[in-house]
């Protein structure tokens, strides 16, 4: 399922830096679970200062998941995480789960940041957590209704990286 729910939604197939995807779309537009599954992470706070620590606190107001086809799902940079989504709770597809915002490092920008990754740690492992599989060509496939899935391509990337330790 496509994760922002509106209709003027644009995104490029690349990222800067590592395998992401910026879906610009209006703050406060709907953001949605993809797939079934369980929430590992939950920001509700952005705590992003340009002259900090970078990486960690980039997304801003963030949600990961880890869905029943054992991929993490990331979205970041909301300007809202809903009510009711924090850590251990289990989402349905299309289930709201915040709304497009510009927190974080977005550079007054709204949009979503979209990563797809294995667990690995589940949590706390923001390197990987941010994104290690270009989205993209499933991003595609689910604007079109069609149940693209990323679970090989994660096992992929896990079988010839495993889980690095530090970004």
């Amino acid at each position: 399922m496509f994760p922002v729910q509106a209709s003027n939604v644009s995104y490029h197939p690349t990222h800067s830096g590592y395998p992401a995807t910026d879906i610009f779309a209006d703050c406060g537009e709907p953001v949605v679970a993809v797939t079934d599954g369980k929430v590992l992470e939950v920001s509700r706070v952005d705590k992003y200062s340009k002259t900090g620590v970078q990486g960690p606190n980039n997304g801003g107001l963030s949600v990961s998941l880890l869905g029943d086809d054992g991929v993490r799902y990331y979205g970041s940079h909301l300007t809202v995480v809903q009510s009711g989504i924090e850590a251990g709770v289990r989402v349905r597809a299309g289930q709201r789960l915040g709304t497009v915002g510009k927190t974080g490092n977005a550079n007054n920008v709204c949009h979503l940041h979209f990563g797809i990754s294995p667990a690995c740690k589940r949590t706390g492992d923001w390197w990987i957590r941010r994104g290690v599989v270009w989205p993209a060509p499933f991003l595609n496939d689910w604007r079109k209704k069609k149940s693209t899935s990323p679970v090989s391509k994660v096992a992929s990337y896990k079988a010839s990286n495993g889980c690095p330790s530090a970004p």
